[in-house]
C-alpha cells in the first residue's frame, strides 16, 4: 500500500503551505467559543511549519452554512489564534476569490492567514475544478491536519491534493497511528459505549462493533430507539421510530456474534428540556408525557462494572442531555469511570462528547482524545477515510 508522508518525514521549509484543519470549535449561545480543544491540537503542525520558515495560510470552516453568514464567521477562532501566537499576525481573509491579492504576495513568515469560512462556497462541498484551482495558487505545498473532515468527500480534503504536493500533518499522524491501534490489534474485553441521538449514523459502526467488541453501552437518544423496538413506551422521549426495525436487527446480530449490547434499565425523567425538577424511573415505569433524559444510578452502576474490566474503551456521545446541567451526570460519571481505568487504552472522540469533558480534570488519563466524530468512527468501522487515501503516494 502507498504510503502518506507526514511532515516530520520531509523538509518543507521556506514554503507557502495551505494547511487544512478543522477549527469547527463548539460556541455559546452569543457565538463565543466554549472550548478550543480542536484549535490547540493542531499546534504541534503550526509549530513545526513556522520553526522551518513556512509562511502558513489556514483553511478551515465552522458550523453548516449554506450560504455566507455573519454568524458562521471565523473571525473569533482568528482572534483566539491569535491569543495562542502572539509573536505572529493572524489576519482574516474576508474572500480570497475577489479579494486584493497583494495580502497574498506580501504575506511574510511572521504572518499567519486564516481564509474566511471554506464552506460559504458551494464550490467545496461540490469539488469544483476552477475554485480549487485558484485556490491552490495560493500555495505552493498542501498540509491536512484535520483528521475530524477526513471522511468527507470535497474539494480541501481530498481533491486538493493533485494539485500540489501533499502531506498529512502531525495530528493527523497521532490519529491514525492511535486508533489503527484499535482497528488492528485491539486488546480485550473491548466496550464501546455510543450516545448520542440517531441510530441511522451509526448503524454502520453497530455492525462493525459486533464484530470486535464484547460489549456496546448504549445511552442516549441512542438508546431510546433500542428500548422502543424492545417494546417499552418510551412517551414523549425522542426516538427514531423509522429506525426500530434497524434497532430489532442489530440486537439479533450481536446476539448472534456474542457481543453483548446493554440498554438503560432506569432513567433520569422530566417533563420538558430545561427543567431543574427530575425524577429516576425504572424503563418499564415511565410516566405519561415524560421525557428520558439522562441514564439512572443503576444503569451507571452497571456500565461502571463493564467499563473497569475492559482494556480497550472507545467512546463517543453523550448519554444524556447535557445541554441541561441536570441530566450531565450520567456523562460525567461515565468520563470519571473510564479514567479510573488506567491498564485500558481509551479513546474519546465526537463534538458534543470533546465539550462535554473539555473543562474536567484527568484528561491525561484517557489515551488518545479524537479530534473526530464522525470521522472517529468511520475510521473504527472502514480502516481508512477518503481523506487518508487522497494523501497516499
Amino acid at each position: 500500500m502507498k504510503k502518506i508522508t507526514y511532515i516530520d518525514e520531509v523538509n518543507i521549509k521556506n514554503q507557502t503551505v495551505l494547511l487544512r484543519v478543522d477549527y469547527n470549535v463548539s460556541l455559546t449561545k452569543n457565538s463565543q467559543i466554549a472550548d478550543d480543544a480542536r484549535i490547540r491540537q493542531t499546534f504541534p503542525t503550526i509549530d513545526r511549519l513556522l520553526k522551518n520558515n513556512n509562511k502558513i495560510i489556514i483553511i478551515t470552516y465552522l458550523g453548516r452554512p449554506t450560504v455566507r453568514d455573519p454568524k458562521f464567521s471565523l473571525k473569533n477562532v482568528a482572534k483566539r489564534l491569535q491569543d495562542y501566537y502572539p509573536k505572529y499576525k493572524v489576519m482574516l481573509v474576508d474572500d480570497f476569490l475577489s479579494t486584493d491579492k497583494s495580502i497574498f504576495a506580501n504575506q511574510t513568515n511572521k504572518d499567519i492567514l486564516m481564509l474566511e469560512n471554506i464552506r460559504f462556497y458551494p464550490q467545496e462541498k461540490n469539488s469544483d475544478p476552477d475554485f480549487l484551482k485558484q485556490l491552490a495558487l495560493l500555495g505552493t505545498v498542501f498540509v491536512n491536519d484535520a483528521f475530524g473532515q477526513c471522511h468527507r468527500v470535497a474539494g480541501t480534503t481530498v481533491a486538493i491534493t493533485r494539485l500540489l504536493p501533499s502531506y498529512g500533518g502531525l495530528l493527523l499522524k497521532k490519529e491514525i497511528s492511535m486508533i489503527s491501534k484499535i482497528v488492528n490489534r485491539p486488546k480485550k474485553p473491548i466496550v464501546a459505549i455510543l450516545g448520542g441521538a440517531k441510530v441511522s449514523t451509526k448503524i454502520n459502526l453497530i455492525i462493525k462493533l459486533t464484530e470486535i467488541a464484547d460489549y456496546v453501552l448504549i445511552g442516549g437518544g441512542l438508546a431510546n430507539t433500542f428500548l422502543c423496538a424492545q417494546g417499552y413506551n418510551i412517551q414523549q422521549s425522542f426516538c427514531q421510530y423509522d429506525e426500530t426495525e434497524t434497532a430489532r436487527r442489530l440486537l439479533y446480530l450481536a446476539q448472534q456474534k456474542n457481543t453483548k449490547i446493554i440498554l438503560p434499565k432506569d432513567v433520569v425523567i422530566a417533563y420538558s428540556l430545561d427543567s431543574e425538577i427530575t425524577q429516576i424511573k425504572k424503563i418499564q415505569e415511565i410516566p405519561e408525557k415524560a421525557l428520558i433524559l439522562d441514564i439512572g444510578p443503576e444503569t451507571q452502576a452497571q456500565f461502571a462494572t463493564i467499563i473497569a474490566q475492559a482494556n480497550t474503551i472507545v467512546w463517543n456521545g453523550p448519554v444524556g442531555y447535557i445541554e441541561n446541567p441536570h441530566f450531565r451526570a450520567g456523562t460525567d460519571f461515565i468520563y470519571y469511570v473510564i479514567t479510573d481505568n488506567q491498564h485500558a487504552h481509551s479513546i474519546v472522540g465526537g463534538g458534543d462528547t470533546l465539550s462535554a469533558i473539555s473543562k474536567k480534570e484527568y484528561l491525561d488519563k484517557i489515551t488518545h482524545i479524537s479530534s473526530g466524530g464522525g470521522a472517529l468512527l468511520e475510521f473504527i468501522e472502514k480502516g481508512t477515510l477518503p481523506g487518508i487515501e487522497a494523501l497516499r503516494k
